[in-house]
This record gives structure tokens, sequence and C-alpha cells, in this order.
């Protein structure tokens, strides 16, 4: 299945900050001015000083969560490897931990990626808790478009622990500056972290 791109609305730990020992980023390759295909031919002189880069998750199970991002959304692995976490800059697990970190990647080769990470050794305290099952405020949720929503969000009801809220939709949105109203279908989840997910397919 193919992703045609990933809108974040999040805050959930992006990128890898304070992972150690620094790995190049598999992502940084070319400049942001070069990379993003959404801004080929924009002259340089009226972007915006920031990309959003990645969205990263500290996950619970990370066979199950690539089920979910690799499987179900159809996201591509681009990197795959073990760190050692500070412990201090990314304040999750101790000085040392090793994690495994998976970076996962739509179609833009620079923005909209996916970063799973999985402390191990130790394993982090917590992942037998029970699932959120509301929002609330400083929640965090991935937006993610697909060109097959029905397909996705069947394929994501079959993964052990995401949980679907209400059954595959359509949602209208009124256009901007008096255009059209923008038609989306698609359904919302919690992946099997507990992370809520939308998974949406523009229809016009």
């Amino acid at each position: 299945m193919r992703i045609l791109g990933i809108a974040l609305a999040t805050a959930v730990l992006a990128g890898c900050n304070g992972v150690a020992p620094a790995n190049e980023d598999p992502a940084n390759e070319g400049s942001p001015q070069t990379a993003n295909r959404a801004m080929e031919g924009v002259d340089v002189s009226e972007r915006l000083p920031t990309d959003i880069r990645r969205a990263s998750i500290v996950v619970r199970d990370m066979e199950r969560s690539l089920e979910f991002y690799q499987g179900a959304l159809g996201l591509e692995i681009n990197y795959d490897t073990v760190v050692e976490l500070s412990g201090v800059n990314l304040p999750v697990g101790e000085p040392g931990n090793k994690a495994r970190l998976v970076l996962l990647n739509g179609n833009d080769p620079y923005i909209g990626w996916v970063g799973l990470l999985d402390p191990f050794e130790p394993e982090l305290e917590g992942v037998d808790e029970p699932y959120p099952t509301r929002l609330a405020p400083g929640t965090a949720f991935l937006v993610v478009n697909t060109d097959d929503a029905e397909k996705a969000c069947k394929a994501a009801t079959k993964i052990e622990g995401v949980t679907m809220t209400g059954p595959t939709r359509l949602q209208v949105y009124p256009g901007r500056d008096g255009r059209p109203d923008i038609n989306v279908r698609g359904c919302n989840v919690f992946d099997p972290n507990g992370v809520a997910v939308e998974i949406n397919q523009l229809l016009n």
C-alpha cells in the first residue's frame, strides 16, 4: 500500500536527540531546501525556517508496532539499529540503557517520518499498564493519509493491541477561502502503544 504522506499533529518525542553514540541520520541526505519534494520549485527565501522531520514513539512492543506502521500503514523501514541511551537529553531510561531504534518513511524522503524506540536492556517499567482510551490535554496524535483507508483500517484492527474508536466514516471539512468542502474517509485507532492515530484517505 502506498502512503501519500504524513501530516503530524504531535509532540511525541520528536527525533532521537539524546541517543548516544550519535549515529548519522540516514534521512539527512541533502539539505531541507532540496530534499522535500513538496517544496520543489519554491524560492528558498520564501521557505519557513523549520521542517517537522518525524515523530518518534517509545514503544511497548517493537514487532507489534512494526505490524501496524509497516504492515497496516505501508511505511518503509529506512533504518534499524541498536543505540545506547543517554537517559538525560532524551529523558527515557537510564544512561547506558540499550534500545532498538527503527525509522520508517512514507513517500517524502525528508519529512513525515515515524521513529520507533524500544528500550530493551533493561526493559522500561509500565509496559503492561492499560492503554489510554481517551485523549486529554497534552495528548499527541498522528494523522496519516493513505490511498486506501478502508484497507488500512481493516488491517489495523487485526493487530493485537490496536483499538479502533469507531467505524470507518466520511468526514467533511469546510474548504478554505470559499473553496469546495474537503471530503476525507478514514478511521481513528489507538496503535499497539496506546498512541492515537487518524488514518485518512483524501477523496477530492
